[in-house]
C-alpha cells in the first residue's frame, strides 16, 4: 500500500483539470452530429484498446478480489452516468457554464468523504473550497430562470462524479491505475453495446449509429484519448492524496475551461468573470502552499 504524497496527488489532478474540459470541447463540437451512445462507446472503446495492450506487455494482473470487481461495476456506471450527461449538458450550455455549475461537487465531496471515508477536511481546505465556489459564481453569473431544467444535467454530474471519485477512492490503492482503467473500458463498452440489443431502445436518437465525416473521425479519437489520459491521471491522484485534499483543485478546471472555450468556441468572460477566475485560482494556489506545508511537517503560514 503507498502512502499518501499530497503534493503528487495534486499535481495529478491539475493533469486532469487540464485535459478533461479538453475532452469536453471536442464532445460538445460533435454533440450535435454524433449521437451521445455512439460518443460513449467510441470514448471507452479507445480507452479499452489503449490500456489493454499496455497492461500485457508491461505484465500487469487484472485478478481481483470479488469486493473490488462490484466496486469497479459500480465505478464505471457512475463514469457512464456522468460522462453521459456532461455531454448531453454541453449540447446547450457554454463550456465554462457548464463545468461551472458541476462545481457544487467538491462540497459534496468533502461531506462525502468525511461521512463515509472518516477523512479529515479541515477548517481551512473548508474556507478555501468555498472562496473557490464563489470564484466560479462570479464566472458564469448563472440564470437558472434562464437556463431551465437543463441546468439540472450538471446538478446530477456534480453529485454522480462526487461519489465515483470516492469509490474510485476506495479501490485506486488495491489496483494499479492502468489496470483499473483497462477493465473498467472493458466493462463500459459491454455495458453500452448491451443497449443497443435491449428491446424497445432501438428506436432512441440517442442509440442511433452515424458515419462520422471527415474531421469528425479525428475528434472522436480525441476525446478517447484525452478522456483516458485525464482519468489515469485523476486515479493516480487519489492514490496519493485524500479526496479531500484534491477536491479544491478541480476548480482550477474553470479558467482552463474558459481559456479553451475561447479558442475553441470564441467565447471570452467579461471583467467580473475574470475576477471570479483570479478568485479561483487563488484559492487552488492557497491549498497547493498548504499542502506542501504540511507534507514537510512545517507548520503553514496561515
Amino acid at each position: 500500500m503507498t502512502g499518501d504524497r499530497p503534493l503528487l496527488g495534486i499535481m495529478l489532478m491539475l493533469g486532469f483539470c487540464v485535459l478533461a474540459p479538453l475532452g469536453d470541447s471536442m464532445a460538445k463540437l460533435l454533440g450535435e452530429t454524433i449521437p451521445l451512445g455512439q460518443l460513449l462507446l467510441v470514448r471507452f472503446g479507445v480507452q479499452a484498446a489503449l490500456l489493454l495492450p499496455l497492461v500485457a506487455m508491461s505484465f500487469r494482473s487484472l485478478r481481483m478480489e470479488q469486493r473490488i470487481f462490484w466496486l469497479m461495476v459500480l465505478r464505471t456506471v457512475l463514469h457512464i452516468m456522468g460522462i453521459g450527461a456532461m455531454f448531453t449538458s454541453l449540447r446547450y450550455l457554454p463550456l465554462a457554464d457548464a463545468i461551472a455549475i458541476v462545481f457544487v461537487m467538491p462540497f459534496i465531496m468533502l461531506l462525502l468523504g468525511n461521512y463515509f471515508l472518516g477523512e479529515e477536511v479541515g477548517k481551512r481546505r473548508l474556507i478555501a473550497c468555498c472562496i473557490g465556489f464563489i470564484g466560479t459564481l462570479f464566472v458564469i453569473q448563472p440564470s437558472f430562470a434562464a437556463i431551465g431544467p437543463i441546468a439540472l444535467l450538471p446538478l446530477m454530474v456534480a453529485v454522480n462524479f462526487a461519489c465515483f471519485m470516492l469509490v474510485t477512492r476506495r479501490i485506486a490503492r488495491d489496483i494499479d491505475a492502468v489496470s483499473l482503467q483497462a477493465v473498467s473500458g472493458v466493462i463500459a463498452c459491454i455495458i453500452l453495446g448491451g443497449l443497443y440489443f435491449l428491446p424497445g431502445l432501438s428506436g432512441l436518437e440517442a442509440l442511433s449509429i452515424v458515419g462520422p465525416q471527415g474531421l469528425e473521425w479525428s475528434l472522436l479519437a480525441v476525446i478517447g484519448i484525452v478522456g483516458t489520459i485525464a482519468h489515469l491521471l485523476m486515479t493516480w491522484s487519489l492514490r496519493f492524496a485524500p479526496s479531500a485534499t484534491v477536491a479544491p483543485m478541480q476548480y482550477l478546471e474553470i479558467p482552463f475551461a474558459t481559456v479553451i472555450g475561447y479558442f475553441v468556441f470564441g467565447d471570452w468572460p467579461n471583467g467580473l468573470a475574470m475576477i471570479g477566475i483570479i478568485i479561483t485560482m487563488g484559492a487552488g494556489v492557497y491549498i497547493i502552499i498548504r499542502e506542501q506545508a504540511l507534507a514537510r511537517g512545517a507548520p503553514p503560514a496561515v
